[in-house]
């Protein structure tokens, strides 16, 4: 997968759906040769899953906009030269109005960067700190309080790139397989081959639900509820299949690849839109059950 891929998966369709054309000129050229890399600036320490609750405000000031506030986990956070920003511009606003969202120039004064290491020894996430950071009030992404819109949409092309992730869980799968033809008894244990066959099958029905995804979204129909189905299924099997890895092969097997697959995959679940938020948007987008 490319560097960039927040930035040509995620925030490239936002920015060709709401952007201005100067915006567009200036930037998607750019991002799509990865002359600039770009994160997503929205979870923080009190509003990960729930995104509506987020604090960080911007303020008006003349012809700019003053930011303060935290973000967490954000992505490439620290590499980043732009980023997609959501903040609270009416807090007198009910939570889910009232944001509004900017492309922000990570070079700009009052932003500090610092890097998060996971349990697997990556530094791929960063916190962010925003100190009266001032942002051009041409840098607004959609329109003043209409942020919530924005980022829908941003999270609808999140999910659609994670349904096409089967096939990530394909080659896994086939690579377990071949790893543990190198053990004489491994594919001899009736117990390994019905995990192997079960997840076979349900790496089968992901792909049905991605396909059902990708049609929803070619035909006018709601992509972002069988994408957010998709995505919760897409965990669960990665989870499953590095227990089944740990399980059944030695340590540093193939190099230690599944033992940094083991400790990446407790992630899948919540990377993404956590799965108890998907589970919502299935029961209420898909099943139709009531919100409460």
């Amino acid at each position: 997968m490319p560097l960039n891929i927040i930035g040509i998966n995620n925030i490239a369709p936002a920015i060709m759906q709401y952007g201005t054309e100067a915006q567009k000129g200036a930037l998607l050229p750019r991002m799509l040769r990865a002359d600039d890399i770009w994160c997503q600036g929205m979870s923080e320490p009190e509003a990960g899953s729930d995104l509506a609750s987020l604090r960080t405000r911007a303020d008006r000031d003349g012809d700019d906009f003053v930011v303060s506030g935290q973000k967490i986990w954000t992505s490439l956070g620290h590499r980043a030269d732009w980023c997609q920003l959501f903040v609270r511009t009416d807090p007198d606003a009910p939570k889910h109005k009232g944001i509004s969202c900017f492309i922000v120039d990570m070079s700009a004064p009052g932003i500090e960067a610092r890097p998060l290491v996971t349990l697997d020894g990556a530094a791929d996430f960063a916190e962010v700190f925003f100190n009266h950071v001032r942002v051009p009030a041409d840098a607004l992404l959609g329109p003043l309080n209409k942020g919530w819109q924005v980022a829908t949409t941003t999270l609808s092309f999140e999910r659609a790139g994670a349904a096409r992730l089967y096939a990530e869980m394909q080659l896994r799968l086939s690579d377990l397989v071949d790893d543990l033809a190198g053990n004489d008894c491994a594919l001899d244990d009736p117990s390994t081959l019905r995990r192997l066959g079960e997840l076979d099958v349900r790496i089968k029905n992901l792909e049905v639900l991605c396909q059902r995804s990708i049609s929803a979204g070619m035909h006018g129909d709601d992509a972002f509820a069988t994408a957010s189905l998709a995505k919760s299924v897409w965990g669960e099997i990665g989870k499953d299949l590095a227990a089944l890895a740990f399980d059944t092969l030695d340590p540093g097997a193939a190099d230690g690849r599944w033992d940094e697959f083991r400790l990446t995959s407790h992630a899948l679940t919540i990377a993404g839109g956590t799965t108890q938020i998907n589970k919502n948007i299935t029961a209420q987008r898909v099943l139709g059950l009531p919100r409460s």
